[in-house]
This record gives structure tokens, sequence and C-alpha cells, in this order.
């Protein structure tokens, strides 16, 4: 599969790519800063300009596809992560513009182009709670897809807005669009890292819902997404199994969620962002976890 993949750059971006590399798609990187990953095309492109996004999108990538002069190929599939990925790094104004423009850009020309199936990035954000102005409590554990997406912030708004146009978008082609409401993307060397100050304080996951994504798990979601056709518009939760603290899930409760509905029996250790959808319409089956290089105490194993 010919995929055009927006962000690649980044943090998460950059571990997906390889992934996919590694199960042999061939990738193009749409980003503002280039990859320079050994058989990865490296486009720059501004995508809020809907003329760099349609150009793109209907190219050459690399030289090689030259050779065949069969004329320009087509892509099969759009991953989108580029934005601005948090709060606080730019005026409000200019993240929600950047990350609204953009993603309209990429659902516009993917439905011109006949590019049946676009992924794009979501966040855990949509739930209102990671930016939220004081704490703000989960309507119910574990949270789902379903529990309301009522933001503050104009990051998280951003990301709401863009699954809306994502439905809409869906609903004129038929094609298949996968929202990611991805949680706090972790790479393997930030477990030994960021993760011990977690153990002594559970207080500084509250905001991540306790959870969070392997980036090299994260790459296998987007794998799965690409080898599943036919569900039409659809968002997942993704997060891996257990939680980022190494309290139980009913201490997590009785220190955090007091009051809160609990909707279904948890594991001792499991997720309170659950991905229960994903893996039950995608196949998704994320391995890693902190406990492969830390103890409960957040000493190295």
């Amino acid at each position: 599969m010919r995929i055009f993949f927006t962000g690649g750059s980044g943090k998460a971006g950059r571990h997906v790519i390889a992934h996919l590399v590694e199960r042999g798609y061939t990738v193009t990187n749409a980003d503002l800063a280039p990859l320079n990953m050994p058989g990865v095309a490296d486009l720059r492109i501004d995508l809020t300009d809907a003329g760099h996004v349609f150009n793109a999108l209907y190219a050459f990538a690399r030289g090689e596809e030259q050779e065949a002069g069969t004329g320009t190929p087509r892509y099969d599939a759009i991953v989108h992560f580029a934005a601005v990925p948090s709060l606080m790094l730019r005026p409000d104004n200019e993240t929600y513009q950047v990350n609204v423009a953009s993603t309209y850009n990429i659902l516009d020309a993917a439905a011109k182009l006949g590019i049946k199936k676009v992924i794009f990035a979501s966040s855990e954000t949509t739930y209102g709670i990671c930016f939220y102005d004081g704490e703000k409590k989960p309507a119910y554990i574990p949270i789902d897809e379903k529990h309301p997406t009522i933001p503050q912030d104009s990051y998280a708004m951003s990301k709401v807005v863009n699954e809306v146009t994502a439905r809409s978008f869906q609903e004129r082609t038929g094609f298949d669009i996968y929202g990611l409401r991805i949680n706090n993307v972790i790479e393997p060397h930030e477990y030994a890292e960021k993760f011990p100050p977690f153990m002594k304080d559970a207080e500084l996951r509250r905001r991540n819902i306790f959870a969070y994504i392997d980036a090299r798990d994260l790459g296998h979601m987007v794998d799965r997404c690409l080898q599943t056709d036919g569900l039409g518009y659809e968002v997942f939760n993704v997060s891996n199994d257990d939680m980022s603290v190494s309290l139980t899930s009913d201490e997590v409760i009785a220190r955090f969620y007091q009051g809160v509905a609990k909707r279904r029996d948890m594991g001792r250790d499991e997720t309170f962002f659950a991905n229960d959808k994903a893996k039950r319409m995608l196949g998704f089956a994320p391995k890693h976890s902190w406990r492969e290089v830390l103890n409960d105490d957040g000493l190295p194993k």
C-alpha cells in the first residue's frame, strides 16, 4: 500500500512510520520538517494550504515511481497525524485554526481524489479532562467512546470538530474514515525517564486518565486500521492494557473516582481508557508495558 502520512516527523509519527515500513508499506512523510528515514520520501508541505494538499496527493513522491512510465501513482490511504500537538504551544486560536483547517483539507482532497481510507489522529483530550481548568472527573468509568466529548480548551475543541467533519465526509463519500483518540504517547526510552515519579505520585497521571499508549503499539494500531476495511466512520480509543501507575484499579477509584459511576468490573491493573472497541473491531493487540523495564516502585528491573 502507498501511504500519505502527515506529521511523520513528530514524536508519535516517526515510530508509526517505522512500524509501517517494517510491515512493507510505501510511505511518504508530509511534514514541515524532514524525517530522514531510509526508504521514506519526505515532502515539505503546509497542510493549511488546500492547494498544497491537493497537489501533493496527486504527485510523484520518489524518482523510481517515474521509471514505469505509467503516470502518477495513486495513494491507497492517508494517515493524518500532523497538528499543533498540544495546548500552550501556540496561541489558542492558531492551534484551533491549524488543526481544523489541515484536517478539512486532507478530508476534502481525499474525497475529491477518491482515496477511500483516511485514518486521523483525534485525542484523549476530547473527553474534557486533560486540559480542564481545575479537576474534572469522568461521567463514568472506564471511559469508552460513548463518553461525552465536551472540552473547554481550543486543542480538544479542534479534535472534536475534526471528528464531526470526518463523519460528514464519510456520509458524503461512503469511504472508511477512522478517528484515533490517542492517549499520552510514550516512547520506549521514556519509561525509565518519566515513569518513576508516577509510581510515587499517581496524581501526576490524573489528567491522562492514568493511561498511556506505547509508540510501538500505536504503530500496530494504525496497521490494523489500514488492514481493516468496511467500517465506515468509527472512532477508537487507543491505549495500552494497563495503567501508567502501580496502584490497583480499586485504589485509583478510592483515591480519585469516588462517586463516579462504574459501568463494569475492572481488572486489577486495567486501563481506565477503555480499548475494548479497537480490540473487537480491529484486532488491536497491544503488547508493550512499562512493567517490562520497571518494578512497581519505579526502579529498573
